[in-house]
């Protein structure tokens, strides 16, 4: 018997280090060749480690969220036979669920190389036998054990002095499993509080609860906090709110769908036109800006972002070369790329390149919202829902249909007076909608 060492896999792209988002095996479990290890996540994809060997499961390099550095240990299998001279093998790495937010970007996984090394053992003494998954911390605790501040917390809360615990984490640091371990060994239990029962109401009208859930924050879920922070962080928002009328535009699409002539249109396709027909008088609208380069470009193509919930997260999918599209081609790549996003088969070049976002939360869009760019564009719309409210016509009270366009820009490189402007030129055409066919006429 010899053990295989599989490493974290070259994913190519200068990738130095990934996130191990998911365990498909066990210490113990039986493996066969090609079969799935883990996920890993790099910033653009989150592949699929296959094993390249039959055996058994000994030991897992990391935990689930951890960050690995490309080449490290990811996993170690005991296989029948004499370990080979270590050579890298072709690992058939396959895109696991393309994946990307409003702020991450996601793609099809190119293939991957994983490695293998024999366990180190003497020349003339028997295969050496595979270290345990978890080993006990062999030196002495300091005054201040290494632990996580949740760990602190959890220790203070039981009552558990940290330095009486013994750690398997990296350099004697406590991990929760250590402490848990160590409750159901000692049978600690968690400190009575007193004060909080003192102050409780006399008459209850539910069940005194004290329980807490830990979610980890890994994989995109991570990815697109880690977007949003840096967007808020890097672009100074200036936010503009304008109320549109939107009762022609309503007739008009509830007409056009009537005769059922092409895919069925929602208010989104007419944003689009309206989008890509405003931007031809704001060309620094549409552009990113490098502000480490100090360097704003301007796209004469409209790629379209469209922010897309998932069950995975907030995705954004392009509708690419969008002023090339008429109305119902729009509303068609637009069902087409969100469909795509939604299930996990859009492709890289589907979830990246845009140059400026549209986000809507359709019946749940509110009266208004302060949607995050996302960087680098330079500006975001939003669309809130649409509301029926009494207005006045002349003398008369007349049902309206009424919707907010909340959006964001980044103020470093487009004024207020601009960002405004762009917004009334975006209402002027969805509240008289036969302007965008005059505008589509025209060129």
């Amino acid at each position: 018997m010899s053990v295989r060492v599989i490493k974290i896999p070259d994913i190519g792209e200068g990738i130095a280090e990934v996130e191990l988002v998911a365990w498909h095996v066990k210490p113990g479990d039986t493996v066969v060749e090609d079969q799935a290890l883990a996920d890993v996540m790099t910033d653009k994809a989150t592949v699929e480690v296959p094993s390249h060997v039959n055996g058994t499961v000994v030991a897992l390099g990391g935990e689930v969220g951890q960050l690995m550095a490309v080449g490290s240990e990811l996993i170690r299998i005991e296989v029948e036979g004499a370990a080979p001279a270590e050579k890298p093998s072709h690992a058939a790495v396959s895109n696991a669920s393309s994946q990307a937010a409003a702020a991450s970007t996601a793609a099809t996984a190119t293939p991957a190389r994983s490695s293998s090394a024999p366990a180190p053992a003497a020349a003339s003494a028997p295969a050496a036998r595979p270290p345990a998954p978890h080993r006990p911390w062999a030196g002495t605790h300091s005054d201040k054990p290494v632990a996580s501040p949740s760990v602190r917390r959890r220790a203070w809360e039981l009552g558990v002095d940290l330095t009486k615990v013994p750690a398997t984490g990296t350099a004697g640091r406590i991990m929760q499993s250590d402490l848990t371990a160590f409750v159901q060994k000692t049978g600690a239990v968690a400190v009575a509080q007193p004060a909080a029962a003192a102050i409780a109401p006399a008459v209850r009208t539910g069940v005194q609860r004290d329980d807490e859930e830990k979610v980890p924050v890994i994989g995109l879920r991570r990815k697109i906090a880690q977007k949003m922070q840096e967007a808020k962080r890097r672009i100074p928002h200036f936010t503009y709110v304008e109320e549109v009328d939107v009762t022609e535009l309503e007739a008009l699409r509830a007409r056009l769908n009537a005769k059922g002539q092409g895919p069925r249109l929602t208010v989104l396709p007419f944003l689009m036109r309206a989008v890509v027909t405003a931007l031809r008088d704001f060309p620094q609208i549409n552009a990113h800006f490098d502000d480490e380069a100090g360097v704003l470009t301007r796209f004469g193509a409209v790629h379209l972002g469209i922010a897309t919930q998932t069950a995975a997260g907030l995705l954004v999918p392009v509708v690419r070369q969008a002023q090339a599209l008429d109305l119902w081609g729009s509303a068609k790549e637009l069902s087409r790329v969100a469909e795509a996003a939604r299930s996990g088969k859009a492709t890289r070049a589907e979830l990246s390149g845009s140059t400026i976002t549209i986000t809507s939360l359709g019946a749940l869009g509110g009266i208004v919202s302060t949607p995050i760019i996302n960087h680098p564009e330079v500006a975001i719309v939003g669309v809130n829902r649409i509301v029926t409210r009494p207005m006045m016509s002349g003398a008369a009270v007349v049902p309206r249909q009424l919707m907010n366009l909340s959006s964001s820009f980044d103020h470093r490189v487009v004024d207020g007076q601009q960002a405004a402007e762009f917004i009334q030129a975006l209402r002027a055409l969805l509240e008289c909608p036969a302007l965008l066919f005059v505008e589509d006429a025209g060129g």
